[in-house]
Formats: C-alpha cells, sequence, structure tokens
C-alpha cells in the first residue's frame, strides 16, 4: 500500500512539471488515469475513467486570468480511489470535480508566495545569466509539483477507507445520477469540437462519419480508418502534397457560419 502510494504521488508529482518541459499535455485525465490503473492492478478501469474524467474536465483550461479546477490531483485522486475500492467511473466522476477544486484552493495559497521568487528570474535575465534564469524557472514550478505529489500520496495512503465510508453514505440515485452525466458527456464533447471546428466544408464528411456509424453499423475504428484515407487524399500527402497547397491559395474564403 505504501508503494502504491508512493507510485500514485509520484505520478502526480512528474505530471504537474509538464509545464517546465513543454507542456506535453500528460497532466491530462487520458494519460494519467491509465497510468494509475496500472499502478493499482487495473489498467481496463483506468482506461475507461480516464477516458470519462477528459471528458468531463475538457473545459478547464487556463484563459487570461481563469484558473481551472486542478485536473491532476483530481483525476489522480478519483481514479486510485475508484479502483482501490472496486468502484467504476460513476464513482470518479463523483469525486473528481470536488478533489480537483479543494486542489485549486492549496494551489492558490502556493500561488500567492511564489510570485515574490520573479525579480531574481528578472534579474538573472537582464544579466544575460542563462544558468540562474533555468534554475528560477524550475524553482518556480518544483514547490507546486511538490505540494500535488504530496497531497496526492497521502491523501490516498489515509483516505481510502474514508472515502469508503463517504460512498457509502451518498445516495444511490446521486450515482445513477452520475451514470447519466457520464453517458452525456461525450456527446458534449463532441459538440464543443464541433463548435471549434466544423465550417461548411466538413459537413459533408460529419454526416458522411454518421451514416457510416448510424446505418451501417461500422465501429468507431472503421470509421477513423476511412476518415484518415479521406484525410490523406485531401492533403495531397502521398502525391507531394498538390492539393494541400492549392487548398493554401484559396484560404481567403471564410466558410464558416
Amino acid at each position: 500500500m505504501l508503494m502504491q502510494a508512493f507510485l500514485v504521488g509520484l505520478v502526480s508529482f512528474v505530471a504537474a512539471c509538464d509545464g517546465g518541459y513543454g507542456s506535453l499535455y500528460v497532466a491530462r485525465p487520458i494519460v494519467l488515469s491509465p497510468i494509475i490503473g496500472l499502478i493499482l492492478g487495473d489498467l481496463q478501469s483506468g482506461l475507461v475513467i480516464g477516458a470519462t474524467l477528459e471528458l468531463l474536465f475538457m473545459g478547464s483550461i487556463s484563459v487570461g486570468a481563469y484558473v481551472p479546477p486542478d485536473t491532476n490531483v483530481g483525476s489522480v485522486l478519483a481514479t486510485a480511489f475508484a479502483i482501490s475500492l472496486g468502484q467504476g467511473a460513476d464513482a470518479a466522476v463523483a469525486l473528481a470535480m470536488p478533489i480537483a477544486v479543494l486542489a485549486l484552493g492549496l494551489y492558490n495559497l502556493l500561488a500567492a508566495v511564489m510570485p515574490f521568487f520573479l525579480q531574481f528570474a528578472d534579474k538573472a535575465a537582464e544579466e544575460g545569466n542563462d544558468r540562474m534564469l533555468l534554475f528560477w524557472h524550475w524553482w518556480m514550478g518544483f514547490p507546486k509539483a511538490a505540494m500535488r505529489g504530496l497531497v496526492v500520496g497521502i491523501c490516498f495512503y489515509l483516505g481510502a477507507e474514508q472515502v469508503q465510508g463517504l460512498l457509502n453514505v451518498i445516495p444511490q440515485f446521486v450515482f445513477d445520477g452520475m451514470g447519466v452525466a457520464a453517458g452525456i458527456l461525450p456527446a458534449m464533447g463532441f459538440a464543443m469540437l464541433m463548435r471549434m471546428i466544423v465550417n461548411k466544408r466538413l459537413i459533408p464528411f460529419f454526416v458522411l462519419g454518421f451514416a457510416l456509424a448510424a446505418y451501417l453499423s461500422l465501429p468507431v475504428l472503421g470509421v477513423a480508418i476511412i476518415a484518415v484515407v479521406i484525410a490523406v487524399e485531401k492533403t495531397g500527402f502521398v502525391d507531394g502534397n498538390e492539393s494541400a497547397s492549392v487548398a493554401v491559395e484559396g484560404t481567403g474564403e471564410d466558410d464558416d457560419f
């Protein structure tokens, strides 16, 4: 149990360092939950929970001054608790957002202190001291990452039985509602993506994909393979990118609704 708690905390710590080495988005639930499932010996549940939580946290991105709930801590702890207690994605959904909001409160306390060190980074930049600038870059992020790792590891080690008690108190209709919400989330996620990318040129392909899945009962993988073939053909990837050149020349049109 202690080793599992250490590894779960380590996953959260490494994911929290993501911004320091280029924002690879490893701190997303779809990456973290399967890793937690692998550590706890239930990779399949980790995959299912990760996909579900990714849809839940799809809009949790920092825009302007908005700081979203801590998807790292929320995803890792919710997945770890759900798997260790023998629960499924419904329980993970019920736990993830409250945990993420509480973790955000702890993050904000630390974020109020860390800007003090920015003056040293500014001084190193003015002096052209690359080594010190890199040091302060990592120093600004390390305490936040360490806090996440410690909080996750300690909470998982101490909190499984307490969470089980909390789950026993929660009425069944709450979990039923979470199950319904988990079923709606994929549609909501696709709707959010469509608002950003769909235009008149893409509508026919969207309708084609719907027809293939709904009327021909083609699995998602089959639709994806057809989509890749169409994309390769439309972009001219095989024949020297000729079609792509034509597309670039015609980008003056506004095809958005």
